[in-house]
């Protein structure tokens, strides 16, 4: 019987803590690290080993997933004075399912390939229902033939699993998405309020509306919350602000205009100076109520 790999999973999140349930389910011997110590509670019990750097999560691990807020967060923990390249081996895979700008994944797969450590960009869409549900689609950069060798644990985790091109790639792919999550929530609120001020009820307009051509994530998952005043994370307003910095840095590298995206960043700016920068991403029907007096 072959012995299943083994995996460092570093950052326990909204998004990272029910990923590295997932693999631990799965049968893969699991390391967890998290800044915050108690978030790893669960997984301990249930047969996690708890590390207290991510070098230590490293040690003897085929595969390190960091799963973090930001570029310098996931450098920080694969490259920094304590960070995972430290602790880790010749050959084994680093994979980054963060979203982080395509540049630095590059120099990230660089910088470890001196060190003979592999690296994919594998950044995930699908929010915390599909973290919870192991139903992410994933989207991967790096070598083929290292994707393939960590197809078994991205099955662990998604069911759209998708190789893209060269380092950071999966990171382009991911800041398409972002621009298309944004605009169409967008949208969304745009109908919730057109609806509710002519006397139909959302709700049913949503119904209607998931049947036909305007079918999306971002109204069958988040339309209902916003109608119930659920404006708790599966996403925060703040990550996607940083998400749509990145896209819109790209657009500007590219001599691309993005007016929707520019659009809904603006209005994520009014959510962020009410104090809304930790809501879910669905606190933007927020702002535009406020525009809309």
């Amino acid at each position: 019987m072959q012995t299943k790999p083994r995996i460092a999973f570093l950052g326990l999140g909204i998004m990272g803590l029910p990923m590295a349930g997932h693999l631990l389910k799965a049968g893969f011997p699991l390391t967890v690290y998290n800044r915050t110590v108690a978030r790893a509670e669960d997984l301990s019990l249930a047969g996690a080993r708890q590390a207290k750097t991510p070098a230590e999560a490293a040690q003897g691990a085929d595969f390190v997933i960091s799963m973090v807020t930001d570029g310098p967060d996931v450098e920080q923990v694969l490259l920094g004075h304590d960070g995972a390249m430290r602790g880790s081996h010749s050959g084994a895979v680093f994979i980054d399912m963060s979203t982080i700008s395509p540049e630095i994944a590059r120099n990230l797969a660089e910088t470890l390939s001196q060190n003979q450590i592999e690296f994919l960009d594998a950044p995930v869409s699908g929010g915390d229902v599909g973290a919870r549900n192991a139903t992410l689609t994933i989207m991967v950069g790096g070598k083929q033939k290292v994707f393939e060798q960590a197809l078994p644990v991205f099955e662990a985790l998604g069911n759209r699993i998708t190789y893209i091109g060269p380092a950071g790639s999966g990171q382009v792919v991911k800041a398409c998405n972002q621009a298309v999550t944004a605009v169409n929530l967008l949208a969304v609120c745009e109908a919730l309020l057109l609806a509710e001020k002519n006397g139909v009820d959302p709700q049913v307009m949503i119904h209607v509306l998931a049947g036909g051509a305007s079918q999306s994530w971002s109204l069958e998952i988040l339309g209902p919350r916003i109608v119930k005043g659920d404006f708790a994370p599966g996403f925060m307003v703040k990550l996607l602000q940083k998400d749509l910095n990145i896209v819109l840095s790209m657009a500007q590298r590219n001599g691309l205009t993005l007016p929707g995206t520019t659009l809904v960043q603006r209005f994520m700016e009014d959510n962020a100076a009410h104090g809304e920068g930790t809501e879910g991403t669905q606190a933007l029907y927020k702002a535009l109520k406020r525009a809309a007096g």
